[in-house]
């Protein structure tokens, strides 16, 4: 059955990406693009990951490193925005501000 009509992913296109390791809808989208269109199939593909196992999480649990746009130790990480995905801010400007120039 198809998850994301957008572009034509199925169930079990999302299974075989969370069974590489992807945990999270925006690692399917990395992986397949799915809910990077309209949106609409992402708490679907919620759904399919569920609150299993995760290979990366327990990676990181046993001391790897953290993957790509995580908070560095002592750092507040941003909140995540709609669908789980965590918003991009420059540092040090106010969202929509441009930055000064040099």
């Amino acid at each position: 059955m198809y998850v994301c009509s957008c572009f034509g992913i199925t169930e079990q296109q999302v299974r075989d990406h969370a069974d590489s390791g992807a945990c999270t809808p925006r690692q399917i989208a990395s992986a397949c693009k799915a809910g990077t269109d309209c949106g609409g199939c992402v708490r679907r593909i919620q759904a399919l990951l569920g609150r299993g196992a995760c290979p990366r999480r327990e990676l990181i649990d046993q001391g790897a490193p953290e993957p790509l746009g995580a908070a560095a130790p002592g750092e507040a990480a941003a909140a995540p925005g709609p669908y789980g995905i965590t918003p991009h801010t420059a540092p040090d400007t106010a969202p929509g501000a441009l930055p000064e120039a040099a």
